[in-house]
């Protein structure tokens, strides 16, 4: 481990919807010396969901790229949606609205920063998403260990596991009060979750109206077992609709987050006919 002090960390949260609401992420700035260790460390002392660790930046053809890593309190993750957009906000107020891209584990993402009556709203463009069907012997794992049958799950939504900088299992219910009421033991979960290299969260969905459904993200890491906005699991949500046939026309999704944790959420979610799944949002400090 380096005996460098530790850098600056910024706290933005994320997607809130209401007062104390959102995501919250920690964003290191400074961290292109931060040996593994050192993030992990930093990221277990935050002790948000995940945080943010901008290891450079250079312009390429008149576009900003920063590479970025992201860490949850136990260990990296490929791709954090939350954490790129409270890095992209604080980068905006820094140097300006516009384009720029991250380079991630995930791959290469996207992203559009916009001044909108002096508030930055951030939208970012997935990396390619692939959806498969999920094993019928992991799925009734997956139920029982979250109190769920096979039959609560909604008919006109098959199970499936969705990427899209993430690997997200996704379930749909048909009952809100099932929705609002299934529980869990967190460190099961969690050892299925790494068995079958589920990096993001299981994503239990319940349909509002063909545009519009609430969410409940499922992320035991450390003392956190729900997620309060999942900005990869939304753009997993839309990769998922779009492989089975059920994308809105308007092409526009809305998804209402983290009301079982106390910070109600809210994400934006274009699904264009092909390529990345473009998911939108704000960000502000918090405190």
């Amino acid at each position: 481990m380096s005996s460098e002090p530790s850098p600056r960390i910024l706290r933005y949260a994320a997607f809130a919807d209401a007062p104390g609401g959102g995501n919250p992420a920690g964003i290191v700035l400074d961290a292109e010396a931060l040996a593994d260790a050192d993030m992990r460390r930093i990221a277990a002392e935050v002790g948000y969901p995940e945080t943010a660790f901008l290891r450079g930046t250079e312009t390429v053809d008149g576009v900003r790229r920063h590479r970025l890593r992201y860490w949850s309190p136990e260990e990296e993750v490929p791709f954090c949606g939350h954490a790129t957009v409270a890095t992209a906000v604080v980068l905006a107020e820094r140097d300006g609205a516009g384009a720029m891209v991250f380079d991630t584990p995930a791959g290469e993402v996207a992203i559009i920063a916009s001044d909108v009556d002096g508030a930055i709203a951030v939208s970012f463009t997935s990396v390619e998403p692939v959806v498969r069907e999920l094993d019928p012997a992991v799925l009734d794992r997956t139920l029982g260990l979250l109190s769920l049958r096979v039959d609560d799950l909604h008919p006109a939504y098959p199970p499936r596991e969705s990427f899209a900088g993430n690997r997200h299992p996704i379930l749909v219910l048909e009952d809100p009060e099932i929705f609002h009421q299934f529980r869990f033991a967190p460190d099961p979960v969690a050892a299925l979750m790494r068995e079958q290299g589920w990096t993001g969260t299981v994503t239990v969905l319940l349909p509002l109206a063909d545009d519009e459904f609430a969410a409940r993200n499922i992320f035991p890491v450390a003392r956190i077992t729900e997620d309060p906005a999942t900005g990869s699991a939304a753009a997993a949500t839309g990769a998922y609709l779009r492989a089975i046939g059920r994308v809105p026309a308007s092409r526009t999704l809305r998804i209402h987050q983290g009301a079982h944790v106390g910070r109600p959420s809210l994400l934006t979610v274009e699904v264009p006919e092909t390529g990345g799944i473009v998911v939108t949002g704000g960000a502000a400090p918090i405190g």
